[in-house]
């Protein structure tokens, strides 16, 4: 091997020796953005990379010096029928390896997958706590899409009366809640399909994307993937007694690698059914069975655009507090193109 060579990174392939070497560096990356998150175990990191729905394309390269990897890129897609014009990506250098030339070299790689598969749009997102990576994208002239936060909750500080009072609140005449724990179940998967797409109606701000459109194969797929990852996932619906349709969602993930953190994912409530405190009673009734059956959980990290104003309110009503900022940028292929000469 040459001191420094870029090569593709296959985990269906890889060898031992090459999981250590990633391991290595994505725990040196972690530090940097979450530097007060434990390392993540090796096992961990081998069953997320192996663990990708038949549906998602992934495309990853390292660069090697020596026995170490110094940076990596990632191309994605997703194999749908909607958003075939996007390609996401992510690069990352370790700090004293930047302003070589890396990041762009790995984006020359990027740049030809999405030729190939004829994606004009790519899309990114930068850590405010790691300036070099807006730099980047402010060279490729690529232009803010959106602009969101992970915001915390610790358990600790929750106001548990607050949680009674907005079930006690709930409109239980009219509507009725549920929990999945784990896989759907299959009698009610056509109306999860339909379900999912209540989060297209959340704030996109100027992202150039399309509705997403779930199929039944995607979310078993998606199901297996987490199984891989040993990733459990609870969802609490709520339906409309008066017609027996799903109104509105919010699901939880939690590892048991990652003990003491549990991620929020979306919450969502379709427009006809806003305006009665849906959803503060399904997050309530969330944090309440989290609490009983999840004891070792001391914090709670969610994503949301600092757009999404009425559900920053529920999250702030209850603890929630700003952690980390995030942008999203989208950038056109022909840009990327004209940078790369």
């Amino acid at each position: 091997m040459t001191e420094v060579e870029v090569k593709l990174f296959d985990p269906q392939t890889a060898r031992h020796s090459d999981f250590i070497a990633y391991h290595i560096f994505v725990n040196r990356i972690q530090a940097e953005m979450w530097p007060e998150d434990p390392p993540t175990e090796l096992e961990e990191t081998i069953r997320n990379l192996r663990a990708t729905p038949p549906f998602v394309v992934r495309r990853r390269w390292v660069v090697w010096h020596d026995e170490s990897i110094i940076a990596y890129g990632l191309a994605s897609f997703w194999h749908t029928e909607d958003n075939q014009h996007l390609l996401w990506f992510d690069i990352a250098v370790l700090p004293e390896w930047r302003r070589r030339g890396w990041a762009k070299r790995l984006l020359k790689l990027i740049a030809d997958i999405a030729q190939q598969e004829r994606r004009r749009l790519l899309m990114t997102s930068t850590d405010s706590a790691i300036p070099a990576g807006e730099a980047f994208m402010r060279r490729l002239g690529a232009r803010v899409g959106i602009i969101s936060r992970t915001n915390q909750l610790d358990l600790s500080a929750l106001k548990r009366e607050l949680l009674q009072e907005w079930q006690e609140r709930a409109p239980k005449a009219e509507f009725v809640l549920g929990l999945w724990e784990g896989p759907y179940p299959e009698e009610e998967l056509d109306a999860v399909v339909r379900l999912r797409e209540v989060m297209n109606t959340e704030p996109r701000d100027n992202l150039e994307i399309e509705d997403i459109k779930w199929t039944r194969e995607q979310l078993r797929q998606i199901e297996a993937s987490l199984a891989e990852q040993k990733t459990e996932r609870w969802t609490i619906y709520v339906r409309a007694k008066k017609t027996g349709d799903l109104a509105g969602y919010t699901e939880v993930f939690w590892s048991a690698f990652e003990p003491e953190t549990l991620y929020q994912g979306d919450t969502g409530v379709f427009p006809q059914y806003r305006g009665h405190g849906l959803g503060k009673w399904l997050k309530a009734a969330m944090l309440e069975k989290v609490l009983r059956d999840r004891p070792q959980v001391k914090r709670v990290r969610t994503g949301n655009a600092n757009s999404n104003a009425p559900m920053l309110k529920i999250n702030y009503e209850l603890g929630f507090r700003p952690y980390k900022q995030w942008t999203t940028w989208q950038v056109e292929l022909e840009k990327v193109l004209e940078y790369l000469k």
